[in-house]
């Protein structure tokens, strides 16, 4: 995996954007999730981890009430700059990267955080753009981090996921669960974050994988979620959800089991919403069958359990694609594999293998070969290490 980004690169690029020395310095990870996809807004459970690719920032203060943004990953765009006090922040504009921010500086400000002068911040990151790692979850908290440290802000880690929740649901559009700015927020080094979505009730758990690795698989496919059929399959599972409340009392489809969905399935009215709740359903239970099989050491269970929740992702949830598909069902014929599957939105993006690590080269070319023959470009890898949350650093 990429070792990252130095404070020293982060304040040559400060000083070139800026013109002047970087007081600050902070990071926030990406995250991958091992299982449990398409369950946060549906009241399940989720398991997933902070990675050490992430999103990094060089801050220092400004006298005035604006914000000068700049993001190496986004030049073409150069420097925004957001004014305090004014209506600029109040509004999403078109697809750039400083709605994240801006969205984070409207809630909190909203919500009565006293946030009193401007900033320089300098973003770099090395998280693959549209790929599914959670990169607007990451700037999210990043951000929520910078301003939290800069103005002293008494805003506990939940508060601040779920901010990064409201700007994805309110100023960007899109109707995501709390998964990956949870993921983000509350990573923790060599755990896995287990959280009922539903009761906010999560805990850590310590990801010992012996002589295994987690290899994320980079279709290079990007995906734009907010314009991808995200928002419509969590509709249908809205509306399935609606049809099984007609004949039981239940909150959301994360209260059900296999046994009492199969019961009252007869009361969703179509195919395609059966699939998307049975999937909910299903993956949801697949969560803590895994998270006893990674506990009791069984591994080989809970690559399985892996490899069923791509099954129901492409067939129940039809959330894959070529791409996806072509990566995974590759990754289940090679040699030292526990289990393979698509992670985050689906439609592009990355997948996740399980492999040995002394089968991790024989893989890569292998999966890479055959994806390049099929799709055309070759796909990336990276060995993904599991990553503390949102922090400050010290300068090197």
């Amino acid at each position: 995996m990429n070792t990252g980004i130095s404070t020293q690169n982060l304040e040559g690029g400060f000083e070139a954007a800026f013109n002047s020395n970087a007081e600050t310095y902070y990071f926030a990870p990406g995250r991958i999730n091992l299982i449990g996809e398409h369950t946060d807004y549906n009241g399940g459970r989720v398991f997933p981890c902070a990675i050490s690719l992430g999103t990094y920032a060089a801050v220092s203060s400004r006298s005035d009430n604006a914000f000068h943004l700049y993001s190496a990953n986004f030049a073409d765009q150069g420097m925004q700059v957001l004014t305090l006090g004014t209506d600029e922040i109040q509004e999403k504009v078109g697809n750039v990267w400083t709605n994240y921010p801006k969205g984070m500086l409207r809630y909190l400000i909203e919500a009565g955080n006293q946030i009193t002068h401007g900033l320089n911040v300098y973003i770099e990151g090395n998280l693959p753009d549209g790929a599914g790692l959670s990169s607007s979850a990451s700037l999210e908290m990043l951000f929520g981090k910078i301003l939290q440290t800069e103005f002293d802000l008494q805003v506990a880690p939940i508060d601040m996921v779920k901010f990064g929740v409201k700007v994805e649901n309110e100023f960007i559009g899109l109707n995501s669960g709390i998964m990956d700015q949870f993921a983000v927020e509350m990573g923790k080094k060599d755990n896995a974050v287990l959280l009922d979505t539903n009761t906010l009730e999560y805990e850590h758990v310590p990801l010992k994988l012996g002589e295994y690795v987690i290899i994320i698989m980079n279709t290079n496919k990007r995906r734009e979620l907010a314009d991808s059929k995200y928002n419509e399959h969590r509709r249908e599972c809205d509306e399935a959800l609606a049809q099984l409340q007609t004949g039981i009392d239940i909150p959301t489809l994360g209260a059900l089991d296999k046994e009492t969905f199969d019961e009252y399935s007869y009361l969703i009215q179509s195919e395609p919403l059966l699939k998307r709740a049975r999937h909910a359903v299903f993956e949801n239970q697949r969560v803590g069958e895994a998270v006893t099989a990674l506990q009791t050491k069984d591994l080989a269970k809970f690559g399985r359990l892996v490899n069923a929740s791509h099954v129901s992702l492409q067939y129940d949830f039809e959330v894959t694609g070529k791409e996806l598909d072509t990566l995974v069902h590759t990754a289940w014929e090679q040699d030292g594999v526990l289990g393979a599957r698509m992670i985050g939105g689906g439609y592009g993006g990355c997948a996740i293998a399980l492999v040995q690590k002394s089968a991790v080269k024989t893989f890569e070319e292998r999966v890479g070969r055959n994806y390049q023959a099929v799709i055309g470009y070759a796909p990336d890898f990276y060995v993904a290490e599991i990553a503390d949350g949102p922090q400050q650093l010290q300068k090197e």
